[in-house]
């Protein structure tokens, strides 16, 4: 069981009364130990700042509005509207290239503008930057390095106001996520082995995918 100053995480719960107040909290629940003031400047947060209001306001729109009747394509535009965003950053994996280009067409189509960038823009070798030639795919030939700093940045000289991540690598999303100006959601979530549907690893964890439980990845 995870603990954190004595206090339960949420993955140790099953109740999850916090969503319909139906039930009753759990010893050690954390919305029981909730520090009042640090929950009260949260909501104020969101009453009051104008990006996070904006942000949540909209989503939550999107959510009761469209509940289980649109994609995660559709919902982001939908989304975008509500936000007032009338220009999108696409950070693509490259791999993903093909699916961007759907995408930024579908956006188009719905009066939103996009500009793409795709993880290898700049063409570094890997070894350049200090990635060991064993850490290639293959190492005996030219391979770009990811960069989703430089993907960052190009989408801000665009002054793009919601950036979207299409398939970047895992810890590649991080750094993206971390340098982009703009909000950041997301489209698709790179899994090569799944499909690009991770959650599925999950949903059959104790069937198919038992093997998650295995051992220690190295």
């Amino acid at each position: 069981m995870s603990k954190k100053n004595g206090v339960k995480s949420c993955s140790d719960c099953g109740t999850l009364n916090c969503y319909k107040l139906n039930a009753s909290f759990p010893t050690g629940c954390l919305t029981v130990g909730l520090d009042q003031e640090e929950l009260t400047e949260a909501v104020e947060l969101y009453k009051n700042d104008p990006l996070v209001s904006k942000i949540s306001c909209s989503a939550a729109e999107v959510e009761g509005t469209y509940y289980g009747q649109l994609t995660r394509v559709e919902e982001i535009a939908a989304f975008a509207r509500r936000a007032g965003v009338t220009k999108i950053g696409i950070a693509s994996c490259v791999g993903l290239a093909a699916e961007a280009r759907t995408f930024a067409k579908f956006l188009e189509s719905q009066g939103i503008a996009s500009y793409s960038v795709l993880c290898k823009v700049g063409a570094v070798e890997k070894t350049e930057t200090g990635i060991p030639k064993e850490h290639k795919i293959d190492p005996d030939a030219h391979e770009s390095m990811c960069n989703p700093v430089l993907q960052a940045r190009l989408l801000a000289k665009q002054d793009t106001e919601l950036n979207v991540v299409v398939g970047l690598c895992v810890g590649h999303d991080s750094l993206f996520i971390k340098y982009s100006q703009a909000p950041v959601t997301y489209l698709v979530v790179k899994d090569r082995v799944l499909a690009h549907n991770p959650v599925g690893a999950l949903y059959t964890g104790g069937t198919y995918y038992k093997k998650l439980f295995d051992g220690k990845l190295r």
